[in-house]
Formats: C-alpha cells, sequence, structure tokens
C-alpha cells in the first residue's frame, strides 16, 4: 500500500467499561492505528459495579503508549484529542483533586430508593431532565452517598464523568459535553445547560459542575509533560467529544434525524438521532441531548447485551467467542429456551434495577450452546422492547447501522434485524465506533468543520436483511418474552 504524507493526526479516546480503546487517524479520517487496554468492574455488593478513576487513566497512558510504538511519527503529528466514554458514572474529587473513592458505574443499581425521593422533592424532574430517574444516572448516586457515605458526601468538591476525569488528567481542566451530562438528571435537557433546580435537590451548586461545552468545541490543550512522553511538538487541543453512544453516532454518520444504531456493547443501545428535544418518559425512553449542536437523540437501553452473553460464557467454562461461533454452526432457527438478560436490572421499557434474568423453558436436551443461543436471542428480543418504546414515542428508524464487540457475531445481528423489521447495516471497525467518533469530534473542533461534512456514514462492508420466516417466528416468541417479565416480577 502506497503511504501518502500525514500532516496531522487526531486520537480518539473511548473509555469504556470492559476496555480502553484508542484509534489515531489523519485529518482525512484514516485509521492509522488502533489500540486498547482491558479494565475491571469491582461489585463488591449484589447490584454494585464500581471502578477506580485512576484505572482508566493508566489504561489510557498505556493504549496512547502502544500506538506510540506502533508509529512513533504519526502520533508525533497529533493535534487534537477526542473524547468519548461510559455515561453517568459518579467520580468524585475533593477539593485537593484526590479521588474520593471507586465511581460509581452506570449498571449500578444502589439507588433506586433514592430515585423515587428525587422525583417526590422535585416533581417536575422528568420535564427538566426530559428522562426517569433512574439508579444509573449520576444523580440519585449523590443522594446514596449523602444516605450511606456522609463523610465522602460532605468532601465532594467536583464530580466527573468518566471520560472527563481522563480529560483532567490530560490536560488539568473541569469540563464535559453535553450529550454525556444530559446522563447526569443535572441538566436541563432542553436548553442545554445546568439545571439549578436539580442540583439543589443533590443539594449541589453549579460549582460541583464541570463547564458545559458542545462535544465539537476545545476545551483545553494537553499538558506539556505528556506532550514530551508521546514525543509531540506542538499544541494538542482536547475536544469536549461526547458519551459513547453520541460519540458511536458521530462514527457512523447518524447525526441527521431519523438515523440511527443499534450498538452490543457491555450495554445494548437502541439510538435514534432527532432534530428537537423530545422526551417521552412514560417507556423509559432516554432523551438527551446529541454531541452536535443543535441536535438531541432518543435511545432505548438495555443494561446487559454482551455482558449476558460473557456471564453464560463463565457459567460453562467457555469464551464468548466460542458459545456464538458454535450457536452460528448449529443455527436452523429459534431455540425452546426463553432467556431475559436483566442481570444488571433493566431500563427500557421496565425501569427497574432490581428486575432479574432468567431461563424459561429449561429441559435435559438444553446445553451450554442451546442457553448462549437464549442469552442472544433474549437481547434481540429485549432490543424489540426498546424499538416498540420508541415507536410509541413517535420516532421512526429507516435502516441502523451496528457498532459494539458483539457486532462481529453476524447470526446476532441476524436476530435482531429479524425481531425488529430493520435492515441493519455494517462497516469495517464497527467495534471503535465510539473512539473514531471521538477523533471526528476532535477533527471538528480543530478545524471548526461542519460535522455534517466530517461524520459521514462509512463505507458498508455488509447489510443485513429481516429473514421473514424467522421474523414471523420471533414474532410468536416475542410476545411470550413480553409475558414473563411481569409473570416473574410478581413472585421474585
Amino acid at each position: 500500500m502506497a503511504e501518502y504524507p500525514v500532516l496531522l493526526t487526531c486520537l480518539g479516546l473511548d473509555v469504556g467499561t470492559s476496555g480502553v480503546k484508542a484509534v489515531l487517524t489523519d485529518e482525512n479520517g484514516r485509521t492509522l492505528a488502533r489500540a486498547g487496554a482491558p479494565l475491571d468492574i469491582s461489585r463488591p455488593h449484589p447490584g454494585w459495579s464500581e471502578q477506580w478513576p485512576d484505572d482508566w487513566w493508566t489504561a489510557c497512558k498505556k493504549a496512547i503508549d502502544e500506538i506510540g510504538v506502533k508509529c512513533p511519527d504519526k502520533l508525533s503529528a497529533l493535534r487534537v484529542i477526542g473524547l468519548s466514554g461510559q455515561m453517568h458514572g459518579a467520580t468524585l474529587l475533593d477539593a485537593n483533586d484526590r479521588v474520593l473513592r471507586p465511581a460509581i458505574l452506570w449498571n449500578d443499581a444502589r439507588s433506586g430508593a433514592q430515585c423515587a425521593q428525587l422525583e417526590a422533592e422535585l416533581p417536575r424532574s422528568r420535564t427538566i431532565s426530559g428522562n426517569i430517574a433512574m439508579a444509573g444516572f449520576t444523580a440519585p448516586k449523590i443522594l446514596w452517598l449523602r444516605e450511606n457515605e456522609p463523610d465522602v458526601y460532605r468532601r465532594i468538591a467536583k464530580i466527573l464523568l468518566p471520560k472527563d476525569y481522563v480529560r483532567f488528567c490530560l490536560s488539568a481542566d473541569y469540563a464535559t459535553d453535553m450529550s454525556d451530562a444530559s446522563g447526569t438528571l443535572w441538566l436541563d435537557v432542553g436548553k442545554r445547560d445546568w439545571s439549578d433546580e436539580l442540583l439543589t435537590v443533590t443539594g449541589l451548586t453549579r460549582s460541583h459542575m464541570p463547564a458545559l461545552f458542545e462535544g465539537t468545541e476545545i476545551t483545553g490543550l494537553l499538558k506539556p509533560e505528556l506532550a514530551r512522553r508521546w514525543n509531540i511538538s506542538g499544541d494538542v487541543r482536547i475536544a469536549a467529544g461526547g458519551g459513547d453512544n453520541a460519540a458511536a453516532a458521530c462514527g457512523i454518520g447518524a447525526i441527521r434525524p431519523d438515523t440511527g444504531f443499534v450498538s452490543l456493547g457491555t450495554s445494548g443501545v437502541l439510538f435514534v438521532s432527532t432534530d428537537s428535544f423530545r422526551p417521552n418518559t412514560t417507556r423509559a425512553v432516554h432523551a438527551f441531548c446529541h454531541a452536535v449542536p443543535g441536535t438531541w437523540h432518543q435511545m432505548g437501553v438495555i443494561l446487559s447485551a454482551t455482558d449476558s452473553l460473557n456471564w453464560i460464557a463463565r457459567m460453562t467454562g467457555r469464551s464468548a467467542r466460542e458459545l456464538a461461533k458454535g450457536v452460528a454452526e448449529g443455527f436452523s432457527g429459534p431455540t425452546q429456551e426463553t432467556f431475559l438478560p436483566y442481570l444488571a436490572g433493566e431500563r427500557t421499557p421496565h425501569n427497574d434495577p432490581d428486575a432479574k434474568g432468567a431461563f424459561v423453558g429449561l429441559s435435559h436436551r438444553s446445553d451450554p450452546l442451546s442457553l448462549a443461543h437464549a442469552v442472544m436471542e433474549g437481547v434481540a428480543f429485549a432490543f424489540r422492547d426498546s424499538h416498540e418504546a420508541l415507536l410509541a414515542a413517535g420516532t421512526t428508524i429507516d435502516s441502523l447501522h451496528a457498532v459494539g464487540g458483539g457486532s462481529c457475531s453476524a447470526l446476532w445481528l441476524r436476530m435482531i434485524a429479524s425481531s425488529l423489521g430493520i435492515s441493519i447495516h455494517v462497516f469495517q471497525d464497527a467495534d471503535l465506533g465510539a473512539a473514531f467518533g471521538a477523533a471526528r469530534l476532535g477533527l471538528c473542533a480543530l478545524n471548526k468543520a461542519d460535522p455534517l461534512q466530517i461524520c459521514s456514514p462509512p463505507e458498508t462492508v455488509e447489510t443485513i436483511d429481516p429473514d421473514p420466516a424467522l421474523s414471523e417466528i420471533y414474532d410468536r416468541k416475542y410476545r411470550l418474552f413480553q409475558s414473563l417479565y411481569p409473570a416473574i416480577h410478581e413472585v421474585i
């Protein structure tokens, strides 16, 4: 392959739950290098989910170091870093910028009671935020801390989201973007500004919050000592970036109204861009700011997507990849077992942090592959739940792109396409969607470019259309799936 001159490069960092991803692109958006580093989750009590913020920073440095080894000349041409990451995580700093405790993550379920408390104290909260108070959001976590760890609560000086803690490590700036801020439950999403009313409910003020930026704006400069570490000459700007889903949308060009994607990551997301703020809390649809100015989006969220397959892999002593491959090789239609993927509770449409997973229809014929098959179908049906909720909110989706590590499974995407009745487009490096989108947001910020010009859809390498025969069978099985949550909820 012919070499071409690189005038400047952009780095996208995605601080995920299971690992950090880094992608280096040139000024034309071509991928030059990629790297990653794994992360672990701590679950010290049932329903808890935590990570140490410094582990994110260590993983980011490791990933960037790896890119520096692979292509030092291209990293030395770095001019902007865009950030993306898991949303909602409560990262708490004291007055000396010391981390007070492990970050409480998006899939932590401990603050269910505080959600009810918040909405009771401020009945307008859903109108302001556009969202139901959910245990995964940041604000209820702070109420939990006030009641259960008052010493920590009293010492809070600044609250940052995961990617924004990495930003602080990169540039010493307290800043965030509109899309990530939307998931805190402190943002007036329609006005794109912090809400004093929502902050007051949790005993906080604007001084506890980072500065707000659009995702395409510059928030600061890389520290000189880090530029020296990576042998970079010249200023490196830090772009605001976006929450993982909004950044992924920028990576696959889903910034125009009614364009969207399905994300098969640790959690699952059905995402669609909108040209206005359209809250609909009846069925737990999320309404957030997008990472590009003047744009919003809606999401249906399931809390355990590939996490469900990873769980059954641990239970059966096999790898998730091995199970998915085995299911694909033996696939001839739906399996007899049905699975509810509520291992960490559920958001859309149930808003139930205490929801439990379940297998139904087990027999002597059930084996590791049939259970993995049921897990994959259960996640597909959970996406169908989100689609039904979006339809009820008046939103339509013409077609979807696939992002996330689970998108490597063609069968899983076929299950989802057939369940939703929507074609799914697959592109190269789909698992880098958020990191690539963060790099694109960086390029927009660096050049003050129109996001519509930069965030175009990538080339599709495969389109997975619904299978009409499978869709008909899945319609029937989905009705069974729908009936199980209320039945099991009554007895668990």
